[in-house]
């Protein structure tokens, strides 16, 4: 088999976003169930110099589809755009990630694996190939980012196990 630079990243990005979007329905839950409003978790954080939940689960959109984008471009910046404050903008910014995702084409997107890409932060500029770019910098980011936001809501109490972090696997059929 030979490598499939579309493989190594597409599938577990929707995987992983799937899963994402599916904390939402737990905290949006959660919330209910405990009279919390949605900024008691949109706007929690596990440490005090850590980005929020809502943060977390946008990140996730923007290191996975916009990484892509990223490398198509010939460069990424980090978005520090204002991220949604409310579940239903959240569940959005995922369902366009996803959506976006399911459409791309894999032959394009593997000739994307040479692409000259510029990580651009300020004066910051780190020189990758496409697929350096999203295996050694975007995909960590990504799953930093899922990591953290399922974190943030277990220190607040949402009732989640592993499975809930992993979503549905791709299983042989």
């Amino acid at each position: 088999m030979s490598f499939s630079l579309y493989e190594a990243v597409v599938p577990s990005n929707l995987q992983i976003l799937g899963a994402v979007d599916g904390l939402l329905d737990k905290a949006e839950a959660f919330c209910a169930e405990r009279g919390r409003t949605a900024t008691d978790l949109i706007d929690a954080r596990l440490a005090p110099d850590m980005l929020p939940f809502g943060y977390q689960v946008k990140s996730c959109a923007v290191h996975s589809v916009g990484g892509i984008e990223g490398v198509r471009a010939g460069s990424f910046s980090p978005d520090r755009s204002a991220w949604p404050t409310d579940f239903a903008g959240l569940h959005a910014v995922l369902r366009a990630a996803i959506e976006e995702l399911n459409g791309i084409d894999r032959d394009a997107f593997d000739a994307l694996a040479e692409n000259d890409t510029q990580f651009l932060f300020g004066e910051r500029s780190m020189p990758f190939t496409g697929a350096n770019f999203l295996l050694s910098f975007s995909q960590p980011n990504f799953y930093f980012h899922a990591t953290t936001a399922y974190a943030i809501l277990r220190a607040q109490g949402v009732t989640l196990g592993k499975r809930d972090f992993m979503g549905m696997p791709r299983i042989k059929r």
